[in-house]
């Protein structure tokens, strides 16, 4: 399923005038040259040093986001030397770069930080999902902090970092210019967390939802091919009739209706493009290419991502989900419960896999250097080991780590304190880090977009960091 407005939108169902309707997320008019030129001028303007290093040489971007909150401890900052019930059952590896250790099981990953700079003080301050979701998507704090289960909208409507990236970039091929998959971000009573949309920068700038599974056998590529049930002759068809429908409405001189007819030339063009279903068609990889990402639904879409990054696709975001077999009392990487088992049988090995076989199919291709790679999650997780054997909620320190487009390899910046609870230096917050990425994609922070009622609001406040650059 593809979805423009939300997780109920299935296109493949119907050929329609509302579901042509429902394309306005397609974007075509997104590409804000104004935006660019500012972006380009602010960074011309900003003294020469140590923060040029890296600007505009990411092409595109991968954010790989673990919801729930992975736990720093048993990956990028683990604590060997605290006591037992902080730094808990599982050992640390020494990995590429000399002095740095991460978790046992990420022995993958493990022998590429050569390509990695690792963040360990990252903090929100925020220990609820969404909201400090939110905080992670948008660079803004959500406001109040600490809310659960917290719905989009005013006053939490900044666009997201993608819808950001897509505004600013436009749709660069048949693909729109930002894409999130395998699906939307939700929390157990099925709210969708703010921060995933385009917010005020409106419906144009959205970046696609594609809900898919990727490892399914009959995976085909999700509403950019025709259904089965409609041939071409009956599309064509379709099309006369609404073409004669839409020429009584132009008489109108409505703009909602140009516009409404711009979308539709737009999917159109996405229907009949051979290079958006090229990008889709996974199994056109080898066998060992597709085992080496791992065979299930996150691997496989850390894979299309991939692929979606080579036909033109600014962004892609990757949702960790649910997984079918997950309860709600540790799903995903909310390990409230039994972190030890979880990490060691559901989530560390399928991640250290895929996450691992991302960089190196990226560097053996020559990508690497012009795609830049975001691991991230929410939060992290508490120093302390509850009675369940889980870790709790905790935004007060955590680490993430990025790779390629501009990024210095081998680095550790950042660093906590002996227990893992809270930043000892090199603090980073949200708005740095969307600040560092917008500075790899070749945008100032101080790019300006506007909301809905024409007030100049910065793409971030924050300011890139300049010592992984």
């Amino acid at each position: 399923m593809l979805s423009f407005l939300g997780p109920d939108t299935t296109l493949c169902d119907r050929v329609s005038r509302r579901e042509w309707l429902r394309l306005g997320g397609l974007g075509v008019c997104s590409m804000s040259l104004p935006a660019l030129a500012a972006a380009r001028a602010s960074m011309a303007a900003q003294p020469a040093g140590d923060l040029a290093a890296g600007f505009g040489k990411a092409k595109s971007c991968i954010v790989l986001m673990m919801l729930g909150g992975p736990p720093q401890h048993e990956t990028w900052d683990p604590k060997p030397d605290a006591p037992a019930g902080i730094r808990g059952d599982l050992g640390v590896i020494s990995t590429a770069t000399p002095g740095l250790q991460v978790g046992e099981l990420m022995p993958l990953t493990a022998k590429l930080t050569n390509h990695i700079a690792v963040l360990r003080a990252m903090a929100t301050g925020d220990n609820a999902h969404s909201s400090s979701g939110y905080y992670m998507l948008t660079g803004q704090p959500h406001a109040p902090k600490g809310v659960e289960n917290a719905n989009p909208g005013a006053p939490n409507d900044f666009p997201s970092l993608a819808a950001v990236v897509r505004h600013l970039r436009g749709d660069r091929s048949s693909l729109p210019g930002a894409i999130r998959l395998p699906e939307h971000i939700w929390n157990t009573d099925g709210s969708i967390w703010p921060g995933q949309d385009a917010g005020w920068l409106g419906d144009k700038a959205d970046p696609w939802l594609v809900m898919c599974d990727p490892n399914k056998p009959d995976f085909r590529p999700p509403d950019i091919s025709l259904p089965t049930e409609i041939t071409p002759d009956r599309l064509e068809d379709r099309l006369a009739l609404q073409n004669l429908m839409n020429r009584q409405f132009r008489a109108l001189d409505d703009d909602s209706v140009n516009r409404w007819s711009t979308w539709q030339a737009k999917a159109l063009d996405l229907l009949r493009a051979d290079e958006a279903r090229r990008a889709f068609a996974i199994d056109q990889e080898t066998a060992s290419v597709r085992d080496r990402y791992g065979r299930n639904r996150f691997g496989q879409s850390v894979l299309l991502a991939r692929r979606m990054v080579e036909a033109g696709v600014s962004l892609v975001q990757v949702n960790w989900t649910r997984w079918e077999d997950d309860d709600n009392g540790s799903p995903a990487w909310d390990t409230h419960a039994k972190n030890t088992e979880r990490l060691k049988k559901a989530l560390m090995p399928p991640m250290d896999q895929a996450y691992s076989a991302l960089l190196e199919d990226l560097a053996t291709r020559g990508m690497l250097e012009e795609t830049l790679v975001v691991w991230m999650g929410e939060f992290g997780r508490s120093p302390k080991i509850n009675p369940a054997g889980g870790r709790e909620h905790w935004g007060h320190v955590f680490s993430v780590a990025l790779a390629g487009g501009g990024v210095k390899g081998g680095v550790v910046y950042g660093k906590s304190d002996r227990q893992g609870g809270f930043p000892l230096e090199g603090r980073v917050e949200p708005q740095d880090l969307t600040a560092t990425i917008h500075h790899c994609l070749g945008f100032a922070p101080s790019t300006e977009l506007h909301d809905r009622f024409g007030r100049p609001l910065v793409i971030s406040k924050g300011r890139p960091i300049e010592a992984i650059l």
